[in-house]
């Protein structure tokens, strides 16, 4: 009689346990989480600014980058904080953005304003 009951009881814990697999194996996997976007950067001389259309075009050594600029985009000339708008043409400028579908959305732009050459001064008149 006890023989039987461990056999029972043996044969209980297995049918259990494969009950538990066999639930697993058939859950379904969970999904790929979607990758996050993938940041990209540009560094070189703007070309192009349209506050009207929230777009800025830079210039590297190998790519001519326009992107497009929301409000969450954040400016910086310098250290201080600015718009699109005071962005020139001729400044140099580091920008990071993102693809999203067919555009190129910025997220920073870092702007070094052009440095404008200081007129040399006028020569003293010659002594005699």
């Amino acid at each position: 009689m006890k023989r039987i009951i461990a056999l029972l009881t043996v044969a209980l814990f297995i049918l259990a346990a494969g009950i538990s697999f066999a639930e697993q194996a058939t859950q379904p996997a969970p999904a790929p989480e979607k990758a996050p976007a993938k940041y990209l950067s540009v560094k070189g001389e703007v070309t192009a600014v349209d506050p009207a259309t929230n777009s800025l075009t830079i210039k590297s050594k190998k790519q001519e980058v326009q992107l497009t600029v929301t409000d969450k985009t954040k400016v910086m000339i310098g250290k201080e904080k600015k718009s699109l708008a005071d962005v020139k043409v001729g400044d140099t400028a580091v920008a990071k953005y993102k693809k999203e579908k067919d555009k190129n959305v910025a997220t920073s732009i870092n702007v070094t304003p052009k440095k404008v050459e200081a007129a040399p001064a006028p020569a003293a008149p010659a002594k005699k």
